[in-house]
């Protein structure tokens, strides 16, 4: 504290000047509102124009990609208790903004049944020094009944995800019963509208906490389409809905494409990647603006190191012969946005990974040891830095295991951590991706 004193008449100055300011700052404390909670937001409306296609029968004997929260003889009173739990408020700081960093890093990881699990796990991504999670969100687990929502499960992800301030991108798929589509497979519901106004009601309840929603999975496979033949124009008729709606409901939020699979096959069953591709851009007019803010990829490294192009790919039999068997396989989708107009827009690489089946007899060629997983998988980041930056953006590697799986499971073998509770099991990809500089 200071000695010095003040001169009366310079004092007297001072009084007055602090006295004023300490006035005026009390007048506008009690003149300032005070803030008011918003609830969550209850959709009982189609305010939005339909786009209906026709229904197309349910296959036999296809698996269904999410498990289905309710059947038909599910308690319709429960669900509607479900449906009015208040929206949570965030625990602490709010997801951060998307950073200017080319690439992000991102894991799959599979938080919706095992709590205990999954809030371990969602905290070993942020150990590890990655940014985002990879969760996908059956739309039949939330609104099982038409305008009757189940946020319970997604609720407990988001507030872990603040906890550890991660970034969220969830992937949106898997239609209920009631919305028609073919009907347990993955396909697009039978009025579009419907879809649009459960991401309205998502991204509602979560604006500002969910960072990115990818919209749909693989609709160039017939299994991903309600068993139809793929349909470029059919999704990004999809496509426009969803992005109006998530829009509306927030702005910030970032709309992603679906990840194509790669696939050398042309026929009802399946579309290539880089094929379905132009046909979106050809349905969009050659605009993707009102459809997407980021390109939704897959890029599966086979038995191809992460540096090899699809030029050496396909000329080499021993790697597949074709250009999409290696990681590099999006520089060509690269090359079609930018045809179209699209260089400005980045790549999220949604999944990809190398595999270490021993069990299926069809990855048997591209398996790889673990320590190979590991070593590629660091690689392939520092590729996409030294190569593909700024375009590059997401880049969500498979998997934090989900921990019901076995080694009877395919996934399990694309994973970097094993099953485990309470022990943690890593194997060598996620120690070297937890040491890699980011």
């Amino acid at each position: 504290m200071s000695n010095r004193i003040w001169p009366p008449s310079q004092a007297a100055w001072r009084r007055l000047a602090l006295f004023t300011l300490a006035l005026g700052l009390l007048v506008a404390g009690c003149a300032r509102p005070a803030p008011v909670a918003t609830p969550a937001p209850t959709l009982t409306t189609a305010p939005q124009a339909t786009d209906t296609v026709a229904a197309a029968p349910s296959p036999a004997n296809t698996a269904t990609q999410t498990a289905v929260a309710a059947t038909a003889t599910a308690d319709a009173t429960a669900t509607a208790v479900a449906s009015a739990t208040p929206e949570p408020q965030p625990t602490t700081a709010p997801v951060r903004s998307m950073r200017l960093n080319s690439p992000e890093y991102g894991m799959q990881a599979f938080l919706w049944y095992r709590p205990e699990v999954a809030s371990r796990d969602v905290q070993l991504v942020k150990q590890a020094g990655f940014g985002w999670i990879k969760q996908g969100v059956g739309w039949r687990d939330v609104e099982p009944v038409k305008g009757q929502f189940n946020w319970a499960q997604l609720d407990q992800i988001v507030q872990w995800m603040g906890e550890q301030q991660l970034n969220l991108i969830v992937r949106l798929d898997s239609q209920p019963e009631w919305a028609g589509g073919g009907y347990p497979t993955n396909g697009p519901p039978t009025n579009y509208a419907d879809f649009g106004n459960f991401v309205y009601a998502m991204a509602s309840r979560y604006r500002g906490r969910i960072r990115a929603y990818e919209i749909w999975n693989e609709p160039n496979l017939a299994r991903e389409w309600g068993g139809r033949p793929p349909s470029p124009a059919e999704y990004v008729r999809l496509l426009k809905v969803a992005y109006g709606r998530i829009k509306q409901a927030d702005p910030a939020a970032i709309v992603v494409s679906a990840g194509l699979t790669p696939t050398g096959t042309n026929s009802p069953e399946a579309m290539p990647d880089d094929v379905y591709l132009e046909g979106m851009y050809q349905a969009m007019g050659g605009s993707s603006n009102g459809y997407f803010d980021a390109l939704g990829a897959h890029a599966p490294g086979y038995k191809a190191p992460p540096e090899m192009s699809p030029d050496q790919v396909a000329a080499d039999p021993n790697y597949g012969g074709q250009r999409f068997f290696c990681f590099r396989r999006v520089e060509d989708l690269r090359k079609i946005m930018v045809k179209h107009g699209d260089q400005d827009k980045q790549v999220y690489i949604l999944e990809f990974g190398w595999t270490s089946d021993p069990v299926n007899p069809s990855y048997a060629w591209h398996r790889v040891t673990e320590e190979q997983k590991a070593d590629y998988l660091v690689r392939a980041y520092q590729y996409a830095k030294a190569n593909w930056s700024p375009w590059i953006g997401l880049m969500s590697l498979i998997y934090i295991v989900d921990p019901g799986w076995t080694q009877k499971d395919e996934q399990y073998w694309w994973s970097i951590t094993d099953p485990g509770w309470p022990e943690f099991k890593p194997r060598p990809a996620y120690n070297a991706l937890k040491a890699m500089p980011k």
